[in-house]
């Protein structure tokens, strides 16, 4: 049975003038991210889809099970889903042992043992704790847990990282990350933040004032809609690489691409290592040429495939064919007039080593 969802909904809330129309049919694998400022309706979509949101009219089907038609509705509780909230909500008077032990009572057959979850989110020495004695992250890994122990088919993520500081971010993120590459059902992830979603997403919806604005592959949505959410500096382009070689005396790892090969730091990945990659466009220069007198390593030739003018008129953003991939760059206006540079035109994208995220 394929686990495709398809979504038609239209939501009208009568004590405002907020209303929700979508129509969706999203992977059956992988992690959808589901994108928009705050107000966009990414929260009620995913209440809409677990059963919370009463008043919704319209079709919801999971595969072949419809969980939804009209005003007929499954209830919540009959729903193969989980849902991690932005809060972790653990018993507070059950320790981590306790509060999972506990969703495994609740757990569908096949699901993955306590000690699989455990391994996965490193929560043995958390075992013992009770909730207030864990820091935001370890409750948040808690309460993932506690989600992929009942053994879902679908796996509802609401911003479960907005309550956390930058540190306990650093800390959950790779977990994160090890989760959704992983699993082997459909996550659903709402967030606003393009970092998140770069490091986590494999398809994007983007979602503004109730409605899809448009929706396919990460790498193609961030090339095609130039995402920015907490400023400028968000706008980036995604690679999906592999580590072909370590260069042991400087440290240094060569990973390529659909397109080409990058430098850079080493960080004891083994060689045939996947990564995915984020290259903001503030950290990419243009050259006419391949410069070999500078301290860049990654000189890069491509195409300019488009250019476009961004608010305030100083800034110009590039689309940059790199073989079969796509990069962006940008520039001021004022370079772009000085280099010549125009649509199909030859050059050389050059990138520092520090500046490639992964």
């Amino acid at each position: 049975m394929s686990d495709a969802i398809h979504t038609a909904f239209s939501l009208q809330f009568a004590d405002s003038d907020f209303s929700l129309e979508v129509d969706l049919e999203l992977p059956r694998r992988g992690v959808t991210a589901i994108f928009g400022r705050s107000g966009s309706g990414k929260t009620t979509l995913l209440r809409c889809i677990a059963g919370l949101q009463r008043c919704a009219t319209g079709e919801l089907r999971f595969g072949n099970d419809y969980w939804q038609r009209g005003r007929q509705s499954v209830p919540c509780h009959r729903r193969p889903i989980a849902y991690v909230f932005q809060e972790a909500s653990l018993f507070p008077h059950l320790n981590v042992e306790q509060n999972l032990r506990y969703a495994l009572r609740r757990a569908a057959r096949g699901g993955p043992t306590l000690n699989e979850v455990m391994e996965l989110l490193a929560l043995q020495p958390l075992f013992a704790r009770r909730p207030e004695q864990l820091s935001g992250g370890e409750r948040q890994r808690v309460a993932i847990a506690r989600a992929l122990l009942i053994a879902p088919r679908l796996l509802l993520m609401d911003e479960p990282l907005s309550g956390l500081d930058a540190a306990r971010k650093a800390e959950i993120l790779p977990f994160l990350e090890r989760l959704c590459a992983q699993a082997e059902i459909p996550i659903l992830y709402v967030s606003h933040s393009v970092d998140e979603v770069c490091r986590l997403a494999d398809h994007l919806v983007v979602m503004d004032s109730g409605r899809v604005l448009d929706q396919g592959p990460l790498e193609d949505m961030l090339i095609n809609r130039h995402l920015s959410s907490d400023g400028d500096n968000d706008v980036s382009a995604v690679l999906r690489a592999k580590l072909a070689e370590v260069d042991s005396r400087w440290q240094l790892a060569r990973l390529v691409f659909a397109g080409g090969s990058l430098w850079v730091r080493s960080n004891g990945e083994v060689a045939g290592s996947e990564l995915r990659l984020r290259i903001r466009a503030q950290d990419i220069s243009i050259s006419l040429s391949a410069h070999r007198d500078s301290s860049i390593l990654n000189i890069l030739p491509c195409t300019i495939a488009a250019i476009s003018d961004e608010p305030g008129g100083a800034m110009q953003l590039l689309q940059l064919s790199v073989g079969d991939s796509q990069l962006l760059a940008r520039l001021t206006r004022r370079s772009v007039h000085h280099l010549g540079l125009h649509v199909g035109m030859a050059v050389y994208a050059q990138l520092k080593s520090v500046a490639i995220i992964r």
